[in-house]
């Protein structure tokens, strides 16, 4: 007998297959959203431990007796935007506000509407679907 998804992730009453597969794939693309953020995060933290080893390195330059590149790379390199009027943190911002905003209140709303609130339906009923009988230690 095919496990069946717990009450949290049961499909609601008058849910049709259509409804769920589509909820499914909606609630598929914000995971895609939420990991591409990740990586603007990881990007906007990268580049601020950048641009500290950088003055880190412009610092050495200096006691190096380097005053002169030191101070070239002060005035082109450090603290540079990374994107026109941009340092990574405003990127995030503008990122966080224009999109991810809009998409977290989407994703809710289909949840909502076509899951009762229910997280990952389509997933449970994948789940019950493909589980087998037999022990569940180990899967």
């Amino acid at each position: 007998m095919a496990e069946q998804p717990d009450d949290r992730h049961a499909r609601p009453p008058g849910a049709d297959d259509a409804a769920i597969a589509a909820a499914g794939k909606v609630s598929e693309a914000y995971e895609w959203i939420v990991r591409a953020r990740g990586r603007l995060y990881d990007f906007h933290q990268l580049m601020g431990r950048a641009d500290a080893l950088l003055g880190e390195g412009i610092d050495a330059l200096r006691d190096a007796g380097q005053a002169e590149l030191a101070e070239e790379l002060t005035r082109t390199w450090l603290g540079r935007n990374a994107i026109p009027d941009r340092w990574t943190f405003e990127i995030v911002e503008a990122f966080d506000d224009t999109y991810y905003e809009v998409a977290t209140t989407g994703e809710r709303r289909v949840r909502d509407e076509v899951c009762g609130g229910r997280r990952h339906v389509h997933e449970a009923e994948m789940k019950g679907d493909r589980r087998t009988a037999g022990p569940t230690d180990d899967r």
